[in-house]
C-alpha cells in the first residue's frame, strides 16, 4: 500500500475508506466496553453532554453505536461518515444516516441543535473548513461535544507499544509507513479554540478522562493491533510487532495476569455564538 500523506484530502479519505471497509465497526469495537471511573464509557460521556430532546448530528457515526445511545436518550440523532461499510451497519440499527464529508456536509443551515462526534474530529483534513460548516448546520447557541484522543503520558502499555511501532517502522519500507493524520492543533485546547473560534464558536471547555481498557494480554493487543499505523505494514512487519509486544508487555502484567492499559481520552465542548458576541 502507498503512502497516504496528510496534506491531501482524497488520499486521507481512501485510506479511510480502506481501512473501516477492512475493519468495519472497529472503533465501537474498541471503546464500547470501557469505562472510566464513574462507569461512563467514552460515548456515554459524549451523550451526557448534550441535553435534550433535540436534533443531533453525529460526525463521523461509524456503526452508529452513538447514534443508539443519543436515540435512547430522546434525541433525533442523525449521522454522517465516509465508510459506505459502517453505514451499512448503521442503516442496520434503523438509524438515519448519510455518507458525506465533514467539510461539505449535505444539510440546510441551522439544521441541528447539536452536533457530537467521536475519536475523529483530531483526524480529519481541512480542519477550519470542517468548524465552519459545523457552525452553519448548528443554530445560534448550538453544543458542539468532542471526544478526542489525549496524552499517553503515564500509561506504560502505550508507552511501549508506542516504541515497539516506532522500532518496526524504522526497519520498513516507505510504503509502509503511515504519514501523521489529522491536525496537531486539536490535541489542545489552545490549538481547538484557534481552530472553532473564527467560525464561531465560544471558548472550549475540555476536561481528560481516564479510560480504562485493562485485560488479558490478548485484550490489550486487540485495542493495538487495529492502530492505523499498522494497517499499511506488511504482514511480516506486523506480526513482528506483535510479537515483540507479546515478549515484552507480560511485564506489566498485574498479580492477575492483566495487563493494565488506560487511555487517556479529552472531552471538548463549545456551543455556538452570534457574530460580535
Amino acid at each position: 500500500m502507498r503512502k497516504f500523506g496528510r496534506v491531501t484530502r482524497s488520499a486521507q479519505e481512501t485510506f479511510f475508506r480502506a481501512f473501516h471497509a477492512s475493519h468495519p465497526a472497529v472503533t465501537s469495537r474498541c471503546f464500547a466496553d470501557a469505562r472510566g471511573a464513574d462507569g461512563r464509557s467514552s460515548y456515554d460521556l459524549l451523550r451526557d453532554e448534550i441535553a435534550g430532546p433535540g436534533r443531533v448530528l453525529d460526525l463521523a457515526c461509524g456503526d452508529g453505536f452513538l447514534l443508539d445511545l443519543l436515540a435512547a436518550a430522546g434525541h433525533e440523532a442523525i449521522g454522517i461518515d465516509l465508510s459506505s461499510t459502517d453505514l451499512a451497519l448503521a442503516k442496520q440499527r434503523s438509524a438515519a444516516v448519510a455518507e458525506g464529508r465533514a467539510q461539505h456536509l449535505p444539510f440546510a443551515d441551522h439544521a441541528f441543535d447539536a452536533c457530537v462526534s467521536h475519536m475523529a474530529f483530531m483526524l480529519m483534513t481541512d480542519v477550519d473548513q470542517v468548524a465552519a460548516e459545523l457552525a452553519r448546520v448548528l443554530r445560534p447557541g448550538g453544543r458542539l461535544s468532542l471526544v478526542l484522543s489525549g496524552s499517553a503520558d503515564g500509561d506504560e502499555a502505550r508507552r511501549l507499544f508506542g516504541k515497539l511501532l516506532r522500532e518496526t517502522l524504522a526497519g520498513v519500507p516507505e510504503e509502509e509507513r503511515l504519514s501523521p493524520l489529522g491536525d496537531k492543533r486539536t490535541r489542545t485546547r489552545a490549538g481547538l479554540d484557534e481552530i472553532l473560534a473564527p467560525a464561531g464558536f465560544a471558548p472550549v471547555e475540555w476536561r481528560t478522562e481516564a479510560i480504562d481498557f485493562s485485560g488479558s494480554l490478548d485484550q490489550v493487543w486487540k485495542f493495538f493491533s487495529v492502530t492505523y499505523n499498522l494497517f499499511p505494514m506488511s504482514e511480516a512487519a506486523a506480526t513482528a510487532l506483535k510479537t515483540a509486544f507479546f515478549a515484552e508487555a507480560p511485564a506489566l502484567a498485574r498479580t492477575d495476569g492483566s495487563i493494565p492499559f488506560v487511555f487517556q481520552v479529552a472531552l471538548a465542548s463549545t456551543h455556538t455564538v452570534h457574530k460580535g458576541q
